[in-house]
């Protein structure tokens, strides 16, 4: 992988994060092929192998169908969130994909209380060169507390 690949790179997780925090959920499907898997699983499951993940999607129509959600039909007590991602970590290149991992923290505020850190973990991602630039076709969020407040309505 040259400098230009992994600045593309860079920029795909600077600008993801960037679209998760604006609101602008139309955004969010875009970062992802047709056909992709986003999961969200915590850290004790995906380290004993079993499947069970909190939030799991598998195509960008299942995307779609969330922002859906919520913005027409999830209630809930509207928050901010703020996205902190290290540097990725390439692990491989084969061909047109990128295995790579990098890790996350979110902050959560409330519109009404203090900033609070929402979620913790890290990020493993198959990442695909396709015209429009790098997508992910599958991103796998690692969590690492049990511990989730409530419910975790938006991306992370």
């Amino acid at each position: 992988m040259d400098s230009n690949d992994y600045f593309a790179l860079s920029q795909l997780y600077a600008r993801y994060a960037q679209a998760v925090d604006s609101g602008d959920w139309d955004l969010w499907p875009e970062f992802f092929t047709e056909e992709c898997s986003y999961r969200l699983q915590p850290r004790e499951n995906h380290e004993r192998g079993f499947a069970l993940a909190t939030l799991s999607f598998e195509s960008k129509g299942m995307l779609k169908d969330r922002v859906y959600g919520i913005r027409d039909t999830l209630f809930h007590d509207p928050y901010y969130q703020r996205h902190v991602v290290g540097a990725p970590l390439v692990h491989r290149v084969d061909g047109d994909r990128i295995f790579s991992e990098a890790n996350y923290a979110v902050f959560r505020t409330k519109l009404d209380a203090l900033s609070t850190v929402f979620n913790v973990g890290r990020y493993l991602d198959t990442v695909v060169r396709t015209p429009e630039g790098l997508k992910f076709q599958e991103r796998l969020c690692i969590y690492d507390s049990e511990m989730i407040p409530n419910s975790i309505i938006y991306p992370i």
